[in-house]
């Protein structure tokens, strides 16, 4: 995916202004103390979630952009939807359904954690450019080929999500679109040609490196 720009990019917001290292371990502190909070602290999640919605609507990020991140976390989902009839012990009646009690505990925590922390990762991300991403990890002294690899996979990102927006435009040109199970085949060639292109590119560049004497234990 191309990243998106919020309205607020540009240092408009002290969140923005925030050197990315400090939003980086801020970002660190905030997941560590979500996860580490007793899931029975009701009332504490909510101040975070309060918190962290009040940072969301400081830098503006828009709400479809929101959904749009937060939709990484349908797995999650299922998986706690799921826990409530697959946990063992004590059970309790719900609209005539007997739910494990331990269950629905531990996809309330689920929900709860991965959510919030998700939350504060879209107002980092929001708020500091990739590129920058990058260079706080540097700063915090991650190893050199993690960090170059996390680097070739943000420009790649914008390749693909480019690519891929020029595919989408060809076939609306030619006045394409998901009316029935039938396109799904097309949309499915057009996955696979984004894969072979994407694949092919990054021949081009490996080699590229090579030619430049780069070799698969340096930095």
């Amino acid at each position: 995916m191309v990243p998106e720009r919020t309205d607020a990019e540009g240092g408009q917001t002290w969140l923005h202004r925030l050197t990315p290292r400090t939003k980086l371990i801020a970002l660190i502190v905030a997941a560590v103390v979500i996860v580490a909070t007793p899931r029975e602290w009701v009332p504490v999640f909510a101040g975070y979630a309060l918190m962290l919605l009040g940072l969301l609507a400081a830098v503006r990020v828009p709400l479809r952009l929101l959904v749009r991140r937060l939709s990484i976390e349908i797995p999650f989902v299922v998986f706690a939807i799921l826990m409530p009839f697959v946990a063992t012990g004590p059970r309790v009646d719900v609209g005539g359904i007997a739910l494990s009690v331990e269950g629905l505990w531990g996809a309330w925590a689920l929900l709860a954690k991965a959510t919030l922390a998700l939350l504060a990762a879209i107002v980092f991300t929001a708020t500091t450019e990739p590129r920058r991403i990058v260079a706080a990890l540097e700063s915090l002294r991650m190893p050199a080929q993690l960090t170059a690899i996390i680097g070739f996979m943000l420009r790649y990102l914008d390749v693909i999500g480019e690519e891929s927006a020029r595919m989408r435009i060809a076939r609306e040109s030619r006045g394409f679109g998901t009316r029935g199970l039938r396109d799904w085949r097309t949309l499915a060639q057009g996955v696979g040609a984004l894969f072979v292109r994407a694949h092919a590119r990054g021949e081009r560049v490996h080699l590229a490196m090579l030619a430049r004497g780069h070799s698969e234990g340096s930095a």
